[in-house]
């Protein structure tokens, strides 16, 4: 005898009714049930090798003729915020070739080959109307000297090197640092720098001593001695001290102000000599 089937829903069947059913599931039944049967059909689809390529092909020639249109060519390009001789070098280190598909330009990659040039800071490229490249950048603008072991080398402010120059007559207008870690203490140079004002005709340079402290050279063999902590209130006292007593004029070869309490001044040939014959 053939047994009947029950009817009744089994009871996994009648949960997942009354889930379905559930306010909160309209969404899933509008959106979410069409999405996964789409999905599943692509995925069917793309499954045959045959068709994969077939779609790729299509994709690959469609780009092509998209970016071959001439309203949509790549022509020429500007640099924005460089001096002539940095866009030069951006221009050579970049190397395109125009006319130029703009699905052939990996601005990502291009930006990142303008950044590695020292006087660029930071760099962002965009493909405007008229077929037109932009490349803004921030130039690193050179504030000191530095006389390293390597020569010369152009300093911004924070001390990043940003070029090399042949000789200190090169960038006269520069103050002059020298010694090994100078380029890390360049914000404080600027400070001694701003300080000299008044000197300044007389300023040869900044000697950073044991990576520690400063020494101010001026003409006529005389050099300043600062101390490691508080070297600009020092350089101050010093510097007026000059213009109210021309201490500066006078025979001394050092002042030295390592201690500030307690500075020393070392007199010159000339003044020892006088000081012995008297």
């Amino acid at each position: 005898m053939r047994t009947m089937k029950d009817p009744a829903p089994s009871r996994l069947e009648y949960r997942m009714k009354r889930l379905m059913l559930r306010p909160s599931m309209r969404p899933f039944r509008r959106y979410g049930m069409p999405v996964i049967a789409l999905a599943t059909l692509a995925g069917l689809w793309a499954f045959d090798e045959g068709r994969r390529e077939g779609a790729l092909a299509f994709v690959a020639e469609l780009r092509n003729e998209i970016g071959e249109r001439p309203e949509l060519v790549v022509r020429m390009m500007t640099v924005e915020g460089a001096s002539p001789a940095l866009a030069a070098s951006i221009r050579e280190a970049l190397s395109i070739e125009f006319p130029v598909s703009p699905f052939n330009l990996r601005l990502a990659e291009l930006r990142e080959k303008v950044e590695t040039l020292d006087a660029v800071a930071h760099a962002s490229l965009q493909v405007r109307s008229k077929g037109v490249l932009v490349v803004a950048v921030d130039e690193r603008v050179p504030v000191a000297v530095w006389r390293s072991g390597g020569g010369l080398e152009l300093l911004d402010k924070t001390g990043y090197r940003v070029a090399t120059v042949p000789s200190r007559v090169s960038r006269p207008d520069l103050p002059l640092v020298a010694g090994l870690g100078a380029d890390a203490a360049i914000p404080e140079a600027l400070q001694l720098y701003g300080v000299a004002r008044p000197i300044r005709d007389r300023l040869r340079g900044f000697i950073r001593v044991g990576e520690r402290r400063w020494d101010v050279v001026l003409d006529r063999g005389q050099t300043i001695k600062l101390p490691e902590m508080q070297a600009v209130t020092a350089f101050e006292k010093v510097v007026e001290l000059d213009v109210a007593q021309d201490l500066l004029e006078r025979d001394i070869s050092v002042v030295d102000f390592r201690n500030s309490q307690r500075p020393v001044l070392r007199l010159g040939q000339t003044a020892i000599g006088t000081f012995h014959d008297g």
